[in-house]
């Protein structure tokens, strides 16, 4: 099936509801023209329709092999890699300064969004990539920039993010591996890491390891983790690359999905290189502080998992609506002479709008976050910046879990679309659902992400951020009200439904808040039973914020034009309003049940 970038969609959430326009009103933006904006979009949607999804199919079937330490990976993707270096994309939200084209979050998060569903797994090396210049950006030195990030930006090199081990996997205290002094300002990296993506590779010149390990006498747990640089290939001060170093692949993954990239286990300091036992290191930053600088790292892999869900989701999306239109099989259920298309069946049209209203709203919710990025860190008023930059940090984990979880319901409900035929792989669906499945484990698990959400991003502020967006959401809700009121026979139906899901939506949302405030220091243990369900509560009610705004967009414009996309818009809106928001006030009575549920656990032999 030929993938569609939704430049359409694009279009209406810059415009209307993440704030385009404002953000290039910012000095940092300021040369940047609105035609440029669309020009970029439009040219990535020729770039990834044309030249990444064909490969999409072709990774799936014919993944990467590996012998003797090295990884080929599938032909396809190396003219792929190359146009995509050429085109200048890894740098298109960073510093001119460093060879980057300093356009917006915002539009980066759209093109991102297209790469990651024309091919998931070609999309995870710049994925680390990207992650492995932030980080360098933020913590590394002049030399370290200098000699690094130019090369990563054109894709010459890539990057790869080094923290797994076999005995730790999310707990980073255990971590193991050492980092041995020489007396030269260089170390030596002994250990093995497991699970490290594109870790082995052909596709570029050299790859580039950040890698977590402890010094030889650094305390114990998190706080004694340092940050390294391991390239592959060691690199002269002129640029020029130099011996092997001593990190090898030792294999690569067999996974449920995902198969067109290299998952790979490194071994540091198997004496298999050109430089001696030890692989040559470089210390980012200062010693001790390596979590935090891997944070870095990992904030931007997070949010950028968040949007490969939306990808995925979109792209299943797209299949699946193209096939129930094109698949004829029984009657209509108000009578019609023949067979009809299945896209025509009411329980096909409820699953096939569940996709639409989910894609939409989480690309929604991802887009305005990215927005709020860019505010946080281009803003000229430090007031601005700190404000939105909590918003962002809050967002983070919902766009992250939240978006992978709606992506394998998505992706199982495309599956279920093509019914018998989606079980067969020739079709594709059964690929994008495979492919999802990685997405709510990889950096952090959903529970992680709801973790996060409330421990660092509810309690620690006291719930400030969250009810500040409560108080923004019931500003609409106000305007909503009043869109009922005025409405015509057209969309006052809809509207109504939509004013009674959201206001109730609000409530739940608002008394979860507080319920994680309030019993918390009582009752740890039930509050974090329901964090998942607190999550995705929040999800569902920030997806319906915009679903809602959308909707009054279409109201407005409505009126003075007759769009199609209008009108699909408004429908969706309405679906997501009776059908996805009323998810939120049955999550709330999960998580006011979360004490009930442990003390049942706690006094059961089932877990």
């Amino acid at each position: 099936m030929t993938f569609r970038a939704p430049l359409q969609d694009f279009k209406f959430v810059f415009d209307h509801l993440a704030g385009m326009g404002d953000l290039l009103q910012m000095p940092a933006f300021s040369a940047v023209e609105s035609d440029l904006i669309e020009a970029v979009l439009s040219e990535n949607a020729r770039f990834t329709e044309d030249v990444v999804a064909p490969t999409n199919w072709d990774g799936d079937q014919k993944p990467p092999a590996a012998q003797n330490g090295v990884v080929t990976v599938t032909a396809s993707f190396h003219k792929a890699f190359k146009a995509f270096g050429e085109g200048g994309w890894q740098g298109l939200r960073h510093p001119e300064a460093w060879g980057g084209q300093g356009l917006p979050n915002l539009l980066a998060t759209a093109t991102n969004e297209n790469l990651f569903a024309a091919n998931m797994a070609f999309s995870l090396c710049p994925l680390l990539t990207d992650g492995v210049i932030e980080a360098l950006l933020l913590a590394g030195s002049d030399s370290q920039k200098t000699t690094y990030v130019p090369a990563l930006m054109e894709g010459r090199w890539t990057g790869t993010m080094n923290l797994t081990e076999p005995q730790a996997g999310s707990d980073l205290s255990l971590v193991s591996s050492k980092a041995v002094p020489q007396g030269d300002g260089t170390y030596r990296v002994f250990g093995q890491k497991i699970y490290i993506t594109y870790g082995e590779h052909d596709l570029a010149e050299n790859i580039i390891h950040l890698v977590l390990a402890r010094t030889v006498d650094a305390p114990s747990g998190v706080k004694g983790l340092s940050l390294f640089i391991v390239p592959k290939y060691l690199v002269a001060d002129d640029g020029s690359l130099g011996q092997r170093n001593d990190v090898w692949c030792a294999s690569i993954e067999h996974k449920l999905g995902i198969h067109g990239s290299p998952t790979a286990v490194l071994l540091y300091g198997d004496d298999k290189g050109e430089v001696g036992k030890g692989a040559v290191a470089t210390l980012v930053g200062e010693e001790n502080r390596g979590l935090e600088y891997m944070f870095i790292m990992m904030n931007a892999a997070r949010f950028a998992v968040g949007v490969q869900g939306i990808g995925i989701s979109e792209r299943a999306t797209q299949q699946a609506l193209a096939y129930a239109r094109d698949r004829v099989q029984s009657r209509a259920v108000e009578g019609s002479a023949a067979a009809v298309p299945i896209v025509r069946h009411p329980d096909v049209q409820r699953m096939l709008s569940t996709m639409r209203a989910l894609t939409e709203a989480t690309r929604a919710v991802a887009c305005c976050a990215a927005a709020a990025h860019d505010l946080g860190t281009q803003h000229p008023e430090e007031m601005v910046r700190r404000f939105n930059e909590s918003i962002y940090d809050y967002l983070v984990p919902i766009v992250k879990g939240f978006s992978t979880e709606c992506s394998l319901e998505v992706a199982s409900l495309g599956v279920q679309t093509h019914g018998g035929m989606g079980f067969i792989e020739e079709t594709g669906a059964a690929q994008y659902y495979r492919d999802a499945r990685i997405l709510t484990i990889y950096e952090g698990t959903t529970a992680i992400q709801a973790n996060d959400l409330v421990g660092r991003k509810t309690l620690r502020d006291g719930g400030k951020v969250a009810l500040d967006l409560s108080k923004a959401m019931r500003v609409t809700l106000d305007e909503l009200a009043q869109a009922v009121a005025t409405a015509t026979n057209v969309h006052k139906p809809g509207l109504t439904v939509l004013h009674q899901q959201f206001e109730l939506a609000i409530d739940a949302y608002e008394s979860s808040i507080h319920y994680v405030l309030n019993n918390t220091k009582e009752d740890i243990r039930s509050v974090y039973t329901g964090s998942v369900p607190y999550l995705m509560l929040a999800g569902y009610v920030l997806g319906g914020w915009q679903m809602v705004r959308s909707a009054l967009v279409c109201v407005r414009e409505s009126t003075t034009t007759d769009d199609r996309f209008l009108a699909n818009k408004f429908a969706t809106a309405v679906f997501y309003g009776a059908y996805i928001l009323p998810r939120a006030s049955m999550l709330y009575t999960t998580i006011l049940h979360g004490k009930v549920v442990s003390e049942a656990l706690t006094h059961s032999d089932l877990v």
